[in-house]
């Protein structure tokens, strides 16, 4: 639910095998979400890699050495643990050109103070229109299928003053009150989930608890009908698997997801009662929002509704799924937490989830943005036209603005990270995504107190995406609960 949308670089996952349909009301395992193919060691995709090195001459900033090449970067290897090569990419080459592995180039920004000034440069555009793209790049910056499906009109790609009027109507509907009102059915979704393999003694974290918690969540706060929330589930998995389901799917999955939303906005825009009531779902909310008259309309509701249900839930997902392996391979930082919950404390909590999207957090890379005049970022000199890619997770560990940067400190304190991004485009539901992280992590670690890794972590594979930062599986043991 942030200005973040799904990864544009291949993601080589399978879906999960089918399971058995649950009873009558509860929410259905999470099928959709990504498996690993067996063996697989290379990213599933035909497009190259990139290949080291700049392929534009840098002005203004020292190029690396003769004997230092630049790191190998978007590989299975690079996945698993990125944060060396940022580093590096931080000292010798902080605002870096390379080629994507979808082909496109672009501008990597890897410095905190860079990022910050990036992220809040209104000369950078998020209006793909701005991007001068070579015709091997043309349409691989956006969600695929968003521009068929008439859904550009969100918050990911416009600019003020459309962008001012839209967020605005939203924020009128996606207030802090309404999220702090979610929080008991959020509660509750959390303890259902663990309730389906508490008794089992065994479970994968992403496919059973990361990945459903937060599509039935925002399917609740929609407004979407119990009934119709597999489906939503289903295309979620199709768009997580972005590259590794069938052809087109991902398209496809947004073309059906437009279709039903634009049905049922069209339904609740008849049916609306002429005042709000208590709990009103956020798709009611959306339509009734209204800025001197102005209200949204049903595209730009439909293109509102979807960006929040398809760049909020991925971003929860990871973030339960890579805090909960942080904590698990950092036994003290977990005994800390363990024991300020067993006493009722909540402070060491919220700075806890903070310090885990500082740490490792679920977006690693801040969506597209476009160059729309000649500016210079970190020292380096940037086209009109040229894509600028934000590296908040290089950004996050970057030693100049945060002490001790590789160490996971729970308690830490001055952390203003860019987790959920800066400026005009920071994270329009931050808050719903830490009501769930810290819902779901402290019932996790409450429930389940000997909670461990069932493989080695080397053992574990991360998705080979770009924008979003995830494990594919998270394979955990515990004694199992009556």
């Amino acid at each position: 639910m942030t200005d973040q949308p799904h990864p544009d670089g291949p993601h080589p996952d399978r879906p999960a095998p089918d399971e058995p349909q649950p009873a009558s009301g509860e929410p259905r395992p999470a099928s959709g979400e990504p498996q690993p193919a067996p063996g697989q060691s290379r990213p599933a995709s035909d497009e190259p890699q990139p290949a080291p090195g700049q392929s534009r001459p840098a002005s203004g900033e020292p190029q690396p050495a003769p004997g230092q090449p630049v790191p190998a970067l978007f590989t299975w290897e690079f996945a698993a643990d990125p944060y060396p090569a940022y580093a590096w990419l931080r000292e010798h080459a902080p605002v870096h050109w390379t080629r994507l592995p979808s082909g496109v180039e672009a501008w990597l920004v890897t410095r905190y103070a860079d990022a910050r000034q990036a992220l809040a440069d209104q000369r950078l555009s998020k209006n793909p229109a701005h991007h001068d793209e070579p015709a091997h790049a043309k349409g691989k910056t956006g969600i695929p299928g968003e521009r068929k499906a008439e859904l550009m009109t969100h918050l990911l790609n416009i600019d003020p003053p459309d962008h001012t009027r839209l967020r605005r109507l939203v924020s009128k509907a996606f207030t802090p009150r309404r999220v702090a009102e979610f929080a008991p059915r959020v509660q509750e979704l959390t303890d259902h989930l663990i309730d389906r393999f508490a008794k089992t003694g065994s479970a994968d974290l992403i496919h059973e608890f990361a990945f459903p918690l937060p599509i039935y969540a925002i399917c609740d706060l929609l407004g979407v009908p119990r009934e119709d929330q597999d489906d939503f589930r289903d295309w979620a998995g199709m768009m997580i698997r972005h590259g590794g389901g069938p052809r087109g799917g991902v398209a496809r999955s947004v073309k059906k997801m437009r279709g039903y939303l634009a049905e049922l906005i069209h339904r609740k825009r008849e049916a609306l009662p002429a005042a709000p009531a208590p709990g009103e779902d956020l798709i009611s909310g959306l339509i009734r929002a209204s800025d001197h008259g102005e209200h949204l309309t049903e595209n730009e509701a439909a293109a509102m509704a979807f960006i929040l249900l398809f760049a909020g839930f991925e971003t929860t997902v990871n973030l339960i799924g890579n805090g909960t392996y942080a904590l698990l391979t950092h036994p003290e930082q977990r005994r800390r937490l363990e024991e300020s919950l067993a006493r009722g404390e909540t402070d060491l909590l919220a700075t806890g989830v903070e310090e885990l999207l500082r740490y490792d957090g679920p977006v690693e890379l801040a969506t597209w943005r476009f160059a729309t005049e000649p500016l210079t970022i970190g020292g380096q000199d940037i086209a009109p036209g040229d894509p600028v890619l934000v590296v908040l997770a290089a950004a996050d560990r970057d030693p100049a603005r945060f002490a001790e940067p590789d160490v996971l400190d729970l308690g830490r304190r001055d952390n203003q990270h860019l987790g959920y991004g800066h400026g005009i485009h920071y994270c329009l539901g931050a808050p719903l995504a830490r009501l769930e992280g810290q819902t779901a992590l402290a019932t996790l670690l409450t429930r389940l107190p000997d909670l461990r890794l069932a493989a080695d972590p080397a053992e574990l594979r991360w998705r080979g995406g770009l924008i979003m930062r995830g494990l594919r599986t998270l394979p955990v043991e515990f004694t199992p609960t009556v």
